[in-house]
C-alpha cells in the first residue's frame, strides 16, 4: 500500500532533471508571446496524462494523438526558441566553477543584479540630445564570447565617462558595437551578425544588428539613434516601447535577473 513512498535517489534525479529543463525553458520564454503557447501545452500534457491515470481511453487518445502529431508543428513554430535553447546549453562552460554557478543561480531566494542599469540608460539618454549612435549589447545566460572576439577586448568598469568616450563620434571605438557582461565592459567595436528580418527602410546596420544578435541568443541591446536620438531598446528580436526612463530601467533590472 505504500509504494507510492519508496521513491528512489533516480526519482529525486528525474524531478531535479526536469526542473532545471523548465527553468530554462521559462528563461527563455520569459516575456515573449510563445510563452503563452507553452502554457497551453503543458496544460495538455497534463490533462493527458491525468487521462491516462484515470483510463480513460477514449479522451486519453485523442490528447495522445493530438500531442504526437503536433510535434513537427511546433519544431516549425518554436524553430528559433529551439534554436536559442540549444545554443543556450553549448555555450554553458561547466569547466569553470564561476559559470557553473552562475547556471545554478535560480537556486538561489535572492538574486543580486551586477549591471548599473541606471548609468547606462541615462548615459545613452544624454548620448541621444547630441545625437550620438550607440550600439550596447549586455549578455545574460549565453555566452557573447563569439562576438567578444571580433572586436576589440577590453575590462572596465561600466561608467558614464567611458561609455560617452567609447561612442563619441570621432572616437575609434565608436563603430560596432559594445558588448556588457555584468558590469564589466568586455568588448568594443564587436561586430554582430545581422538580421534577415525585414525591417522599416529607416532602420540602419545598427538596428539589424540588434535584432540579429537577440534573435540568435537571450542578449538585450539598446540603441541611441543618429538620426532621431531616441534610445530604442531590443529583445528577442522585437522593438520593445516605453513611455519614460523609468519604464525602461525597471524592465532592464527585471530582464537581467
Amino acid at each position: 500500500m505504500l509504494d507510492f513512498l519508496d521513491i528512489s535517489f533516480t526519482d529525486i534525479l528525474d524531478i531535479v532533471l526536469v526542473a532545471v529543463l523548465l527553468y530554462y525553458v521559462y528563461k527563455l520564454l520569459r516575456g515573449t508571446v510563445a510563452i503563452n503557447i507553452f502554457i497551453g501545452i503543458t496544460i495538455i500534457f497534463l490533462m493527458w496524462k491525468i487521462t491516462q491515470a484515470l483510463e480513460m481511453e477514449m479522451l486519453s487518445g485523442i490528447l495522445g494523438t493530438l500531442i504526437g502529431g503536433g510535434v513537427i508543428a511546433l519544431i516549425i513554430v518554436f524553430q528559433q526558441e529551439i534554436r536559442k535553447f540549444l545554443l543556450m546549453l553549448g555555450s554553458t562552460n561547466f569547466s569553470s566553477k564561476k559559470n557553473f554557478l552562475k547556471q545554478l543561480k535560480f537556486l538561489n531566494t535572492e538574486t543580486q543584479l551586477e549591471t548599473d542599469v541606471e548609468t547606462i540608460v541615462k548615459t545613452c539618454e544624454l548620448m541621444g540630445k547630441t545625437k550620438t549612435g550607440a550600439l550596447i549589447v549586455l549578455e545574460r545566460g549565453q555566452s557573447l564570447d563569439f562576438v567578444k572576439e571580433t572586436g576589440d577586448k577590453m575590462n572596465a568598469e561600466v561608467n558614464k565617462p567611458i561609455l560617452e568616450s567609447i561612442f563619441f563620434k570621432n572616437s575609434p571605438l565608436h563603430d560596432g558595437a559594445t558588448i556588457i557582461r555584468g558590469n564589466k565592459i568586455v568588448a568594443t567595436r564587436a561586430i554582430l551578425p545581422l538580421s534577415n528580418k525585414k525591417l522599416p527602410a529607416h532602420f540602419g546596420l545598427r538596428h539589424r544588428a540588434a535584432v540579429g544578435i537577440t534573435e540568435k541568443t537571450d542578449a538585450l541591446c539598446l540603441i541611441v539613434s543618429e538620426e532621431t536620438g531616441k534610445v530604442v531598446y531590443i529583445k528577442d528580436g522585437e522593438f520593445v516601447l516605453f513611455e519614460n526612463t523609468f519604464g525602461l530601467i525597471e524592465t532592464l533590472k527585471i530582464d537581467l535577473v
